[in-house]
């Protein structure tokens, strides 16, 4: 038996504001900085999704990258390109989207859209010196 991690990078362009409601205004202030800008900020994200799984014999490949590609772009991308997070998604409705927060809303989606156990890990670069890590855990 062979295991093999298979992995998918995608770009895409968000804005978002961190703010959180548990918190004050001074505290949200003091916490995210300019990244609590009223107005919000953007990045442009580049998120890796890895899949681990058998090489299948027959055809040698762990999962058909285009199968993937579509998966994450039906599943993700066309939701989360060129959007205001905190706006226009509602998987940030009641959740502060911090780089952590948008691995795991990544995940969410993805997983049910993949065979069982064959999602690894979500690599989510925010800038180019900023990286979440998130294995459904």
């Amino acid at each position: 038996m062979s295991i093999v991690y298979l992995s998918r990078r995608a770009t895409f362009s968000a804005s978002h504001r961190l703010h959180s409601r548990e918190m004050s205004d001074e505290e949200n202030r003091e916490l995210f900085g300019k990244c609590n800008h009223p107005n919000g900020h953007g990045h442009n994200y580049t998120v890796e999704v890895i899949v681990r799984g058998e090489v299948d014999p027959r055809s040698g490949i762990v999962m058909n990258l285009a199968d993937l590609k579509s998966i994450l772009q039906d599943a993700v991308l066309d939701d989360f390109d060129h959007r205001n997070l905190n706006v226009d998604l509602p998987d940030f409705e009641d959740v502060n989207p911090t780089a952590e927060n948008i691995a795991i809303a990544i995940w969410r989606r993805l997983e049910p859209c993949l065979p069982d156990g064959l999602l690894h890990e979500i690599r989510l670069h925010e800038t180019e010196n900023n990286l979440v890590i998130y294995r459904g855990e």
